[in-house]
């Protein structure tokens, strides 16, 4: 078969970024591990034997490493001075662990993502799952590291005022269930921001939940329990949040209609799930690709290592989540706002 040139050309040159990519996602976790992006932050521009000593590290090694991010356009290179540097929107992205933009925890999943491969191949092989605490725990901080900033961003100013009624309700004091908490960032900025409310987080994974004890002291109207989304032990509920969790569970339907029952007659369930369209055609773009793929090395194992195994995945689209919240007994449901990267959903009873 001869091979077309003008389509191949480009296809190679598309695999030489993804390798290139791929071989740099390690040096990104190395950067953010030993704080080299955050002190070129503060530092730059200067020079790799000065990072070095401003970060106890050997220069050859910072040398090389610095030399591969210019070359990714993670970082700026001055050619007249060898000065290395940051911009804000570099620094941004890598180096303010405040930011709203910070990526750089996604980069901690994916080294769980390589553990747990042969895992993976073992399962496309069966059809079983692999379950969410059979990987390293490199996956759990990354998650919550990836999900905080874009929390921080939205959650208070505009994620809950798009509900109807819900911030009158938290400012007042209300009871809320956070299910699927994880580490508890999203629990613990909902606690801090409304005081007169209290806040259960409620996760499966016992080593999560350790850490989001640890993580929320200091804070007297915040708890946590670990227990399945399906039997957690609440009522009388104003909000229940699930965030970037319902895909993953193995009943979602029946972890909604649990909701449902614990939910007061005027509750609201305010579902955060990755941006996605009903079709696949309305996926094939970076958002898309990047949560089609952790979602098969992530979210359809997880699912499938569960009780009933409906596996929706990180791209499932509002038709069917609307679907598995109506099959709970939810009778009203919208979208209520969105970003490029969630779809906020209010479901009432």
């Amino acid at each position: 078969m001869e091979l077309d040139m003008k389509k191949l050309e480009p296809l190679l040159g598309m695999m030489v970024n993804e390798l290139g990519a791929a071989a740099n996602a390690a040096l990104v976790l190395i950067g953010d591990k030993l704080g080299l992006y955050k002190r070129l932050a503060e530092l730059g521009p200067i020079s790799a034997i000065g990072l070095a000593e401003a970060t106890g590290t050997h220069p050859r090694y910072v040398r090389e490493w610095l030399s591969a991010q210019a070359a990714s356009g993670l970082v700026g290179f001055d050619t007249a001075s060898e000065r290395f540097s940051m911009s804000p929107e570099q620094a941004a992205v890598l180096a303010d662990e405040d930011s709203p933009v910070n990526m750089a925890g996604g980069f901690h999943s994916l080294a769980a993502i390589f553990a747990g491969e042969q895992r993976l191949v073992e399962a496309f092989k069966t059809g079983g799952g692999v379950g969410w605490g059979d990987h390293c725990s490199c996956l759990f901080c990354g998650t919550e590291r990836f999900f905080r900033p874009g929390y921080k961003a939205h959650l208070i100013g505009e994620w809950l005022p798009s509900l109807d009624g819900v911030i009158g309700k938290l400012e007042r004091g209300a009871a809320v269930a956070d299910v699927g908490c994880g580490h508890g960032a999203s629990t613990i900025i909902m606690a801090g921001a409304f005081p007169k409310s209290s806040f259960t987080g409620i996760d499966f994974h016992a080593p999560s939940i350790e850490q989001a004890r640890a993580k929320s002291s200091g804070l007297d109207n915040v708890s946590f329990q670990v227990a399945k989304a399906q039997g957690f032990s609440a009522d009388g509920l104003d909000l229940v949040t699930v965030f970037d969790a319902l895909h993953d569970m193995g009943d979602p339907v029946g972890a909604a209609a649990n909701i449902r029952r614990k939910l007061k007659p005027d509750g609201t369930l305010m579902l955060i799930e990755p941006m996605a369209g009903d079709s696949l055609a309305e996926n094939l773009n970076p958002v898309g690709r990047v949560y089609y793929a952790f979602s098969t090395n992530i979210c359809v194992p997880a699912s499938l290592n569960q009780e009933v195994g409906l596996a929706l995945g990180a791209q499932a689209g509002e038709a069917r989540l609307r679907k598995v919240l109506q099959e709970a007994g939810f009778s009203r449901v919208r979208r209520a706002t969105e970003t490029p990267f969630n779809m906020i959903i209010e479901a009432r009873p």
